[in-house]
């Protein structure tokens, strides 16, 4: 992970004493550990502040800790993104198996990250595909920590619900949640 800018963590807050204590003491270092966890879901898939504590994490709780720790130290360049991106084999190694059995070419799928001085930081994404992401991003909006449960989920859903309509494919909702379900499986079996 390339190093874009650094800042001493303010041990005055719950989030950078957390780090602290695990003898991380900037957000360089910060950035660098979460890297390196397992991706995973925690128990509590809105609590970010598990990630430390399970050593494991998605991008929503990996992104949105990271997010907190830097609102903790008044870093206003740091922003945490939501994204709806066409989820396919080739950005998203893992599941083109799944998606062939279900005869789709890709599914839109919610990804958590984050910019720092407008460039995109994704401490989940571990393989170094030429084909990344953010070339099939559809929509993309700002949001807070507390925002990666629900909020997210709901949004997900609705994007969904309309991107169904607009392809005509015969899937209902609940199918192609499973089939979504089935690559982040897939996904975490690679990992």
């Amino acid at each position: 992970m390339e190093k874009l800018f650094d800042f001493k963590l303010n041990t005055s807050y719950l989030t950078s004493k957390a780090f602290v204590d695990l003898e991380i003491s900037t957000f360089q270092s910060a950035l660098h550990y979460i890297h390196q966890l397992p991706y995973g879901r925690n128990t509590d898939r809105s609590d970010y502040n598990l990630v430390l504590k399970e050593q494991i994490g998605t991008c929503s709780t990996k992104h949105a800790l990271l997010k907190q720790l830097a609102i903790d130290n008044k870093q206003d360049n740091v922003k945490l993104y939501l994204s709806i991106y066409k989820m396919n084999g080739l950005n998203t190694s893992g599941i083109a198996s799944v998606l062939q059995q279900y005869n789709l070419d890709y599914i839109p799928e919610a990804h958590t990250y984050l910019k720092i001085e407008d460039r995109i930081v994704d401490v989940t994404r571990t393989d170094s595909s030429s084909h990344s992401f953010t070339d099939s991003i559809l929509h993309e909006e700002v949001i807070l920590p507390y925002q990666i449960g629900k909020y997210k989920i709901n949004y997900h859903q609705n994007y969904l619900k309309h991107w169904l309509k607009s392809v005509k494919i015969t899937y209902t909702l609940e199918e192609i949640w499973t089939i979504r379900e089935a690559c982040i499986n897939a996904l975490n079996q690679k990992t």
